[in-house]
């Protein structure tokens, strides 16, 4: 046992719990308050998931960091365990963790305790635990495979199995086979008892990285990265079906514990859900992580999925219908609103949560909706919620009642913003082109707005402070208009559209005398034009990705804009000079001024919200 190994193993017996957590991942040190904890949010790449018998979910991430997640998100418990292994395994009901590099080590999963570390004559590629726990399975890169007693760590076995390095394994239900695949693209069914190949399947021509045994029978599920998953009738060796409806390679697969589900992840990621493989039909394709997908995860009773990746987020989905449940939308940014300068209302993801903004307890919003995005009236009076369907719903913050159901043609809606007055409401649908007016009390739209941003995606809306005029900027991925996107200023009494100016915009501000119109651009700066005429005035640099917020202070003095690289910018509108830059922890997706301007809120991607004192900052 080396040195380095002792080190590592002293950081590792300690379950940190949730209040401990918030102590170890300290926020900046200019953060004045924070709101609310990560929710489904790793710090590296996610290399396992599982679930234990009471369903709350266990991942381990590159580095040895073991997680256990409550089922909406909630973080409950993590242990650093060693950060010099490769590959990693739970067993079936999450109780055994095993790992390996050059040697495998068996961990406790409740406290993260080593259990046993074993000794091993070539590199680890793969692992599996048995259905019953009792035996573990490690694959190696000379093709060797090594059994394990998975309790005592004794060596029960140890053959020749492929003639390349082993990359996968799956048991058989009845622990009485097992299913190996070797670098070889060749797929053996050994016999334990005698470590005997009974078949060997043949047909992958490119490597195979996972494989799946149906829970009641002989069929086998093999993944490939030759843009198929096969489903083989192990009896005869032959191939029953090719999912080839899959993008180049197809990297995990899982198989509910009924044996009723099949999700297949390949490198589009997205996750095919099939309920009988051998028919060919795909049921649901589940799209939402933005990179590579390494686990896949049933609940107990088969209704849950999780998946985690390389992009360090869990997502939860109902594979009975095909939808997300937890874990961050693609399609939603963290949007925070204030009301009254008492509470904070925030959704990331689709969980909306809301806290007191000084005792940072929990306040009051709505139960039970999925919601993408959240506006409140500048009265103080109503909170906006939109989601997935096409509608949205006003409630009433002094009664907590629903007051009204607003109905669009197409979801999801995640732009929603107040006029200044509080007596408008504009919404726009991703989907369609579509800006929607609606007044307060009034239960039809008073104004749909068609293609509002020149063939754009709707990416922002903001209402101009003492006119009746609404800015809608937005995306042209395809340059179909000439240009990456449009700005465009609509003069709502006239119902006419009064200026465009030809740049992609991701977000946009007025300033409070509403002189100023200012914007995150797809080249990742922030413009600022006149509004009179659109001259340009500024456009200011620095930003390295998507600008998710730009926001001027009550006062217009200063111009704040937040962005996916992680970063504030605090800019002086005067003179366009940057007077604050500061790194945070995660990306940071929406802004929010204090009236009086003493603080500023931020909405970041890891779900979390901080309060920035202003002055501080600028001390800093």
């Amino acid at each position: 046992m080396d040195s380095r190994y002792n080190e590592t193993r002293l950081m590792s017996s300690t379950t940190i719990l949730p209040h401990i957590i918030a102590d170890y991942d300290s926020a900046p040190a200019f953060v004045d308050k924070t709101y609310g904890e990560p929710l489904f949010r790793t710090d590296t790449e996610v290399h396992a998931l599982a679930y234990a018998d009471d369903d709350t979910l266990w991942s381990i991430e590159e580095g040895g960091v073991l997680r256990q997640w409550a089922a909406d998100g909630r973080l409950l418990a993590r242990h650093f365990l060693s950060d010099l292994e490769t590959t990693w395994a739970f067993n079936h009901d999450a109780t055994l963790l095993a790992s390996g590099s050059d040697n495998v080590t068996i961990w406790n999963v409740i406290n993260g305790n080593s259990r046993h570390q074993l000794e091993c004559d070539s590199w680890v590629m793969t692992l599996d635990f048995s259905h019953d726990g009792k035996t573990l399975v490690s694959g190696h890169e000379d093709g060797s495979i090594h059994m394990w007693d998975a309790f005592s760590g004794k060596l029960l076995a140890k053959w020749d199995a492929h003639r390349k390095s082993v990359s996968a394994f799956s048991f058989h239900y009845e622990n009485d086979k097992l299913a190996s695949a070797g670098e070889d693209c060749l797929i053996h069914i050994w016999d334990l008892a005698t470590r005997k190949a009974l078949k060997t399947l043949k047909g992958h021509s490119d490597r195979i990285p996972a494989l799946a045994w149906h829970p009641s029978g002989d069929i086998l599920i093999s993944a490939g990265w030759d843009t198929t998953a096969r489903v083989w009738d192990t009896t005869t060796a032959e191939p029953l079906m090719l999912l080839n409806s899959h993008s180049d390679q197809v990297h995990t697969l899982a198989y509910s514990k009924d044996g009723k589900t099949l999700a297949v992840a390949d490198s589009d990621f997205a996750i095919h859900i099939w309920q009988d493989p051998r028919a060919g039909r795909v049921q649901f394709v589940l799209q939402g992580h933005t990179e590579e997908i390494r686990a896949l995860a049933f609940s107990n009773d088969g209704t849950r999925l999780a998946s985690a990746g390389v992009d360090r987020v869990v997502h939860l989905w109902d594979v009975q219908e095909g939808r997300l449940v937890a874990g961050p939308s693609p399609r939603a940014r963290h949007g925070i609103a204030l009301v009254n300068g008492e509470s904070l209302i925030s959704t990331a993801g689709s969980t909306i949560q809301g806290w007191e903004q000084e005792s940072a307890e929990a306040a009051w919003v709505p139960q039970g909706e999925a919601v993408l995005s959240v506006a409140t009236s500048p009265d103080g009076k109503r909170l906006a919620t939109s989601g997935q369907a096409p509608e949205i719903k006003l409630w009433n913050l002094e009664t907590h009642t629903l007051d009204a159901t607003l109905q669009h043609t197409r979801g999801p809606i995640v732009n929603l913003t107040f006029s200044p007055d509080s007596q408008m409401l504009a919404s726009a649908s991703v989907t369609d082109g579509l800006v929607w007016v609606w007044k307060m009390g009034v239960p039809e739209a008073i104004l749909v707005i068609p293609e509002a941003a020149e063939s754009s995606t709707l990416e922002a809306l903001a209402f101009h402070p003492t006119m009746n005029w609404l800015a809608v900027g937005g995306l042209d991925w395809l340059a179909t208009g000439g240009s990456d996107g449009a700005l465009c200023l609509w003069d709502l009494d006239a119902r006419d559209k009064i200026a465009t100016v030809n740049e992609g915009v991701t977000s946009i501000a007025f300033d409070p005398s509403g002189r100023f119109i200012a914007a995150g651009t797809l080249a990742q700066t922030v413009a600022v034009w006149e509004v009179k005429d659109f001259k340009k005035v500024f456009n200011l640099p620095g930003h390295q990705d998507r600008i998710g917020s730009v926001l001027f202070s009550p006062d217009g003095s200063w111009l704040a804009s937040a962005s996916d690289d992680s970063t504030l910018r605090i800019w002086n509108v005067l003179n366009g000079r940057l007077v604050v830059a500061r790194q945070f922890d995660a990306a940071i997706q929406s802004l929010a001024f204090s009236a009086d301007g003493k603080y500023l809120y931020t909405g970041n991607g890891n779900t979390t919200c901080y309060r920035l004192e202003l002055q501080r900052l600028f001390d800093d």
